[in-house]
């Protein structure tokens, strides 16, 4: 099973507000998911953002891959940061 990480869309009708989801790649936008990770209102000034950051380092360490919107928005909120400093691996000491 691919899982994405993408952006499903709430709100009403000229004002969209999404939700930042983790879902099956193969099911609709709007679709059934498997887990809320935030939010993401664009029309808000400045444009509100919030994602829970814990949990997004988690799926992103099993495998899940972010859409390009979600990568910008994990990148502006410092979680890509976070997820590359907890996939380096511990550094090797010298043989004394």
């Amino acid at each position: 099973m691919a899982v994405k990480i993408r952006l499903a869309r709430a709100g009403r009708k000229k004002a969209p507000a999404y939700r930042v989801v983790v879902a099956d790649s193969r099911k609709a936008r709007d679709g059934r998911f498997i887990e809320i990770l935030g939010y993401y209102q664009p029309l808000a000034d400045p444009p509100k953002m919030s994602v829970d950051a814990e949990k997004a380092v988690d799926w992103l360490m099993k495998g899940a891959i972010p859409s390009e919107t979600v990568r910008s928005i994990f990148r502006k909120l410092g979680i890509l940061k976070r997820f590359h400093e907890a996939r380096k691996p511990a550094p090797k000491q010298a043989a004394a």
